[in-house]
């Protein structure tokens, strides 16, 4: 026995040693698996700050877009082209969270999501798409530009749509038009299959709007005494400040549409100011040697230009592309406003020449001088993309316009029209004197 023990006393020790080696081994190969291994996203809080700001920013423009539109047109009608802007505020934000959000963002189909997030149930603390910040966060950046692009289209039909055919038709557009345009791009559905690049929303907000109003400009037809009587902007000085936040809020617009802190937002926010900058000094350049005189409404309206065709590239191009994409713009929308005056349409404050048009070219310039495109044929995709978002949105708006005018009707009779909607809808006017 005593032999026996002898000689296994050293197997023991060997085994115990190999043991030891073997289990030191499988715990380093596991902690080098999971280092290798990416660790979950944190919620950043640099990040949650920064789209929060931007959220609060984005809805800073809808008020801007108000003073805008407001300037532009008569007095009898300021406090009624200012309420709608406003309203679309309160309309939407409750459409947005009890199925909006759903509806563009959850899984669904080519087309839609489905009402999986209605209400905002089940939403866990992060999204796929933004994992640094919590849900309900970009939820609420989300809602600020479902916000505005129905707010957008007033432009074309201002001074002559009653508040109700207003109220259920931006209801059913934001619905119909909106929603899906948001699921096609962002949301897992057709654009994003086909490699569509839209940073900001040049697709989603201005060619959806833009194409949208020009529809309900011609549905509508023009307002008593378009063509015979001046319609001008009653005052600019509230043009020129709303263009100005509108220009400040773009800043979240765009650069928040990062969803974080850090050099894409940076990007973002230089190509944006550099776009914009460029267009206005264009847009007064062609004013100058066309009519002899740059004016502030046409400085406004360069500003926005830019603001619009950088919407799509704002993250994807270099300044030297945001220099092109902002010169090029003014040169369009102006011919645009052009076309239109000579064709006799009334789109009241250019709604489809500047978004529309701003729109579509910012999504084709994104093909041109993205840097990194998403396939080879990236300006086809753009090309293709702007086509079907320009017919989805013309045949759902000319859908939505008839079935609205046929139930509550959308047109103000001669009558309002002529008193002003401000008194006529509202029973208010904008100044006492």
């Amino acid at each position: 026995m005593k032999f026996l023990h002898a000689c296994l006393d050293p197997l023991k020790k060997r085994s115990s040693v190999l043991l030891a080696a073997v289990s030191t081994f499988f715990i380093a190969v596991v902690a080098m698996a999971q280092d290798a291994a990416p660790a979950a996203p944190a919620i950043s809080a640099g990040d949650t700050a920064w789209v929060l700001t931007s959220a609060a920013l984005v809805l800073l423009m809808t008020p801007g877009l108000a003073l805008f539109y407001g300037g532009m047109v008569r007095r009898k009608n300021v406090m009624a082209t200012i309420m709608q802007s406003f309203f679309m505020v309160a309309l939407i934000s409750v459409q947005w969270v009890i199925f909006g959000y759903s509806l563009s963002f959850t899984e669904g189909n080519n087309w839609i999501g489905g009402l999986n997030w209605a209400f905002l149930e089940g939403i866990g603390p992060t999204n796929s798409l933004a994992p640094t910040i919590p849900h309900s966060v970009f939820v609420m950046f989300q809602a600020m530009f479902a916000i505005i692009t129905p707010a957008l289209i007033t432009g074309a039909f201002a001074e002559r749509v009653t508040f109700k055919g207003f109220v259920v038709f931006s209801l059913l557009w934001a619905t119909f038009v909106y929603d899906p345009m948001c699921h096609m791009v962002w949301g897992g559905g057709l654009f994003g299959d086909w490699k569509a690049m839209d940073y900001a929303g040049g697709t989603v907000v201005h060619m959806s709007s833009g194409f949208s109003a020009l529809t309900l400009a011609l549905l509508l037809g023009a307002r008593k005494g378009y063509g015979k009587e001046a319609m001008v902007p009653h005052n600019l000085t509230l043009v020129l400040l709303g263009a100005s936040l509108l220009w400040f809020g773009w800043f979240g617009f765009n650069a928040g549409s990062a969803v974080s802190a850090g050099e894409g937002a940076g990007n973002a926010f230089l190509t944006t100011n550099t776009a914009t900058a460029i267009a206005v000094l264009v847009w007064c350049l062609i004013e100058a040697l066309h009519k002899g005189k740059a004016t502030s409404l046409g400085a406004a309206s360069g500003a926005v230009a830019g603001l619009v065709a950088i919407t799509p590239a704002c993250g994807f191009v270099d300044v030297k592309g945001s220099l092109w994409i902002g010169a090029i713009v003014s040169v369009l929308c102006y011919l645009a406003i052009q076309v239109k005056i000579k064709m006799g349409y009334d789109d009241s404050l250019d709604a489809f020449g500047i978004h529309g048009v701003g729109g579509a070219w910012g999504a084709v310039a994104t093909g041109i001088w993205a840097l990194s495109p998403n396939v080879p044929n990236q300006l086809m995709v753009q090309l293709k993309t702007v086509a079907a978002t320009a017919v989805y949105c013309v045949v759902v708006t000319a859908i939505i316009y008839f079935i609205v005018n046929a139930v509550v009707g959308m047109k103000a009779s001669p009558k309002d029209e002529e008193l002003g909607l401000d008194l006529s809808q509202h029973g208010e006017e904008g100044y006492s004197h």
